[in-house]
């Protein structure tokens, strides 16, 4: 017991006083403290009792879940038209993300029109495209039907960029020294 340093094994003072008892500590050496407990000792002894986990009883949640209308335009929104994750500039004050552009055209047709729920997400869409707003959807191209892509434009890209590779290797070349 003497070497044991936890409390679980027995109180400070039981240790002392066993030391004591068994002569390790003398009796001029012992604490300043000794003397005090046992003149006024605890009603109760000190015992390290293990503590239990608390687990509180379940109890009904007060706070119900919060769902708007919004919320389910916005999860059909991203799950047909995905649009990666791109960060959001929030320091623009008036910034307006395709996503909410999207909803605040949805409910405003919606208030106007008597399409189904389908319908009216189809044609939200098409209005949106219709003013320039490019809805790009999981697995196709980024592509509009309004404007098809130039061929010419893809030529003169072709030849930017053969340009430039062969600029970089007569740059790369190191020239031979004159002798």
């Amino acid at each position: 017991m003497a070497g044991s340093r936890l409390e679980r094994f027995g109180t400070v003072y039981t240790r002392v006083r066993d030391l004591m008892r068994s002569g390790v500590v003398k009796q001029a050496d012992r604490p300043v403290w000794f003397d005090v407990y046992e003149a006024f000792p605890p009603k109760r002894t000190p015992l390290y009792v293990k503590p239990h986990p608390w687990t509180p009883a379940k109890k009904q949640d007060p706070v119900p879940e919060i769902f708007y209308s919004e919320d389910q335009i916005r999860a059909k929104f991203y799950k047909k038209y995905w649009t990666g994750s791109r960060p959001l500039d929030l320091t623009k004050t008036n910034f307006v993300s395709v996503c909410q552009r999207f909803v605040v055209k949805y409910e405003a047709l919606k208030v106007s029109s008597d399409l189904d729920d389908d319908a009216l997400f189809e044609e939200t869409g098409k209005v949106l495209l219709a003013e320039g707003v490019v809805l790009t959807q999981k697995g196709k191209t980024t592509q509009t039907a309004a404007e098809p892509r130039d061929p010419v434009l893809d030529l003169k890209l072709k030849e930017m960029l053969a340009e430039q590779i062969v600029n970089a290797e007569t740059e790369e070349k190191p020239t031979e020294p004159m002798p």
